[in-house]
């Protein structure tokens, strides 16, 4: 774990040899609504609590999941894994960014399967490059600055994917109003829109198989998984090698699946059946075939729809814990059905509007990830001594003597000489 070579003031260090490292003592589950301080767990929000533990500066490093960095002075509490990092002699905002700047090497060994995370070890065995304490606040500051625009720009690019998914809703309500080709249909000359229940335009929705899927066979079989954003999604896949099974539960295209049970806001998600390849369907699954009244790709995007989802609302049905729409219920869902050729063409104008918006989106992340390496890049460059190089040329007598990296870590080493860490007590059973 070696930092990039930086100059000449600077002196090499671990960063134990710099900081008090602890953990907090307490679950997470000892937060409180309201508490007086605050409550420092591995969650990226903080929560609350009503005692206190630390009345100290620190760095507070999550011990696992996302390994979030924070910082904060006064009186304060934490949780058992997650880590509380005092700075001896040392500006706290520069370790705060210090430990930002290098927690891809923190990190690098952690553990676990489920949660990653990582030990004292993995903290107080970086190495780095400490500079003088007077160009520590200067390095801390521009960090603050340059990476609040930073932060502040990151933040309005992760709201427009929300805002994105508001307009993907809102071609849908308007397209099966009848807005979305309000022009176009005034110049075809087509006939009028028929009201009616689902059930009017389509074959008798039919029920999945409940047989146990295997992780190998001959066909996938659909699950509730699979239904994403109106399309499949082929990964994680089951499969079944049952003959019967497959004769009788096997998809065409145009087959639209609808999720009949599960959390509210799952229930109802549907999905389109291309034929991209041989599949069957699971039993929390619904198979709609549409008559020649009604263009399936039109119906998926309907179901989809606000309108669908407050009727899903309505008329589900609660459970202990999940809800439930069966086929009798998906049956009567009212629909304002076009003419076919009407149909086609809603379905043209959703797909380019939709197209426009993922375009953007594509977009978006890129952007998103050009923000994150301009924050590492920063980072990098900080921690090389480049954002402080005029700051260094015009300000020698700050970086020598006793105002060097050399005597500071001097300073360091003898406070933990004065004040070595506390040995644990071991008590005496009782006999």
């Amino acid at each position: 774990m070696k930092a990039p070579a930086t100059p000449q003031s600077w002196q090499r260090a671990t960063l134990g040899e710099l900081v008090n490292l602890s953990t907090g003592k307490l679950d997470a589950n000892a937060a409180v609504d309201r508490g007086r301080f605050p409550f420092f767990t591995c969650a990226e929000a903080i929560s609350r609590i009503d005692n206190y533990a630390f009345d100290t500066d620190a760095v507070l490093l999550a011990g696992n999941g996302s390994f979030s960095v924070k910082r904060y002075s006064g009186k304060f509490n934490a949780y058992q894994r997650t880590y509380v990092i005092e700075p001896i002699q040392i500006s706290l905002n520069f370790l705060y960014w210090l430990t930002r700047g290098h927690i891809s090497l923190i990190t690098q060994g952690e553990r676990g399967s489920t949660i990653p995370y990582i030990r004292k070890g993995d903290i107080t065995g970086v190495e780095l490059s400490l500079p003088p304490l007077a160009e520590q606040k200067i390095i801390a500051d521009k960090l603050d600055t340059l990476l609040a625009q930073v932060e502040n720009t990151k933040a309005r690019l992760e709201c427009i994917p929300q805002i994105l998914k508001r307009f993907r809703q809102s071609v849908l309500t308007v397209a099966i109003s009848g807005e979305l080709t309000k022009d176009w249909r005034n110049s075809s000359h087509l006939g009028n829109w028929t009201s009616g229940a689902l059930g009017d335009f389509i074959e008798k929705p039919k029920y999945g198989t409940s047989a146990k899927s295997l992780k190998d066979g001959l066909i996938p079989v659909l699950r509730m998984g699979n239904l994403q954003d109106g399309k499949l999604d082929w990964s994680d896949l089951v499969y079944s090698s049952d003959l019967a099974e497959i004769e009788k539960y096997q998809l065409t295209p145009g087959d639209v699946l609808f999720n009949r049970t599960n959390s509210p806001e799952l229930v109802g998600k549907t999905s389109i059946y291309r034929g991209e390849r041989e599949a069957i369907y699971a039993g929390y699954l619904i198979k709609i075939k549409c008559s020649e009244l009604l263009n399936p790709e039109f119906l998926n995007y309907h179901l989809n729809s606000p309108y669908a989802k407050d009727y899903y609302k309505a008329v589900k049905s609660d459970g202990v814990s999940q809800s439930n729409i069966n086929a009798k219920k998906l049956s009567a869902y009212p629909i304002h059905c076009p003419p076919i050729e009407e149909q086609a063409e809603i379905v043209r104008q959703i797909e380019q509007l939709f197209a426009f918006a993922d375009t953007i989106e594509k977009q978006i992340n890129n952007a998103l990830a050009r923000v994150e390496y301009l924050t590492q890049s920063i980072l990098a460059k900080a921690f090389r001594g480049e954002l402080t190089e005029q700051w260094r040329e015009d300000n020698p007598h700050l970086i020598s003597g006793d105002n060097s990296a050399t005597a500071l870590l001097m300073r360091i080493h003898a406070e933990r000489v004065a004040k070595p860490p506390k040995k644990k007590i071991i008590r005496a059973r009782a006999r």
